[in-house]
C-alpha cells in the first residue's frame, strides 16, 4: 500500500511540474469557456428566443440562465473526457522516454504500475475539472443564476462520474500508445471529435435520425444529458412560472438535449446514471485484463 501511495503522488507531483501537459490540461476548459461566452452565447440565444410564443415576453436573466446553462453543461462535458487524457499521458510518456523500464526494475508488480497511473490521473482530473466547475458556477451567477443547491451538488456529482469515464477510457487507449507522436494524434482526435460526438458542441437533435440512433449508443451522450439538465433545469422551471406553455418548454428540453430519445423512447436521468456506470465498470474491466495478460506474457 506504501508503494501505490508512493507512486500515485509521484504521478501526480510529474503531471503538475510538467508544463506541457498540465498546462495542455487546464487550458481546455478556459478557452472553451472563453469561445463559447464569445461566440456560441449569441447563436444559443438566438435559438431559444426563436421558440417562445409571440406575445409572451420572457425575461432577459432567465433566456441568460439558459444561456449560461447551456454553455457550462458544454464545456464541462468535453472538459472530463479531454483532461482525463492529458492527465493520462504520464503513462504514456513513462514508456516513450524509458521510464517505465526503471521502474519495472525495482521490486514493483505491474497491477500496483496500472493502479497508480489510473488513481493519479482520477485525482489530477478531478482536482482541474472541479476547479473549472467553480469558474463555470462563477459565470453563470454573473449572467444569470436559477440552479438550486441541489442543481449544484448533482452538477459536481455528474463531474464525478464523468471523470471516472473519462479515466477509464483513456487508461484502456493509451494502454497502447509508446510514442509522442501517439499522444499528439489521439490527444488532437479526442480533442476535436468527442465534442461533436458527445452533443456538447451541437445538440444531437440537430443531427440525422440515422445518426442520433448511433450515438444513442454511446455513453458520453448520457453524460453531456445529465450536465444539461441540472445546469438547465432552474431556468426551464422558470420558463413555466412566466406562462411558457409545457409544450413548448418540452421542445426546448428535446432541443437541447435535456431529453435523449433510444429509438424513440426517452431516456429517465436514472437509466444514464446506469449507462454511466456500467460503461466504467466495463472499461475498468478492460484495463485490468489488459495488464493481466501482459503481465502473463512477460
Amino acid at each position: 500500500m506504501k508503494v501505490v501511495l508512493t507512486l500515485i503522488k509521484r504521478n501526480i507531483k510529474l503531471f503538475f511540474k510538467d508544463k506541457g501537459m498540465f498546462l495542455t490540461a487546464l487550458i481546455t476548459p478556459a478557452i472553451l469557456l472563453v469561445l463559447y461566452a464569445t461566440f456560441l452565447s449569441n447563436v444559443y440565444r438566438d435559438s431559444f428566443t426563436m421558440n417562445f410564443p409571440q406575445g409572451i415576453p420572457v425575461p432577459e436573466d432567465i433566456i441568460d440562465g439558459l444561456v449560461g446553462g447551456q454553455l457550462i453543461s458544454s464545456l464541462l462535458a468535453v472538459s472530463c473526457i479531454t483532461v482525463a487524457f492529458c492527465s493520462n499521458f504520464l503513462m504514456v510518456q513513462d514508456r516513450a522516454n524509458g521510464t517505465i523500464k526503471d521502474l519495472r526494475i525495482a521490486p514493483i508488480s505491474t497491477s500496483v504500475l496500472s493502479l497508480s497511473y489510473y488513481v493519479a490521473t482520477l485525482i489530477s482530473t478531478l482536482l482541474i475539472c472541479f476547479t473549472a466547475t467553480v469558474i463555470c458556477l462563477v459565470y453563470v451567477a454573473a449572467i444569470g443564476w436559477y440552479m438550486s443547491a441541489l442543481d449544484v451538488l448533482l452538477l459536481f456529482l455528474d463531474v464525478i462520474i464523468l471523470v471516472f469515464f473519462g479515466t477509464a477510457l483513456s487508461s484502456l487507449i493509451n494502454f497502447f500508445l509508446s510514442t509522442q507522436g501517439q499522444i499528439s494524434a489521439v490527444g488532437t482526435i479526442i480533442s476535436a471529435g468527442y465534442g461533436f460526438i458527445c452533443g456538447a458542441y451541437m445538440p444531437i437533435s440537430s443531427f440525422s435520425d440515422g445518426l442520433q440512433k448511433v450515438i444513442s449508443f454511446l455513453p458520453g451522450t448520457y453524460g453531456t444529458s445529465l450536465f444539461r439538465n441540472h445546469a438547465m433545469d432552474g431556468a426551464l422551471k422558470a420558463l413555466g412560472e412566466e406562462g411558457i406553455p409545457n409544450e413548448v418548454i418540452d421542445g426546448l428540453r428535446d432541443a437541447v438535449d435535456c431529453n435523449i430519445y433510444f429509438f424513440d423512447t426517452k431516456v429517465e436521468p436514472y437509466v444514464m446514471y446506469i449507462v454511466l456506470f456500467v460503461s466504467i465498470a466495463l472499461l475498468v474491466g478492460g484495463y485490468i485484463l489488459l495488464n493481466v495478460f501482459r503481465k502473463k506474457d512477460k
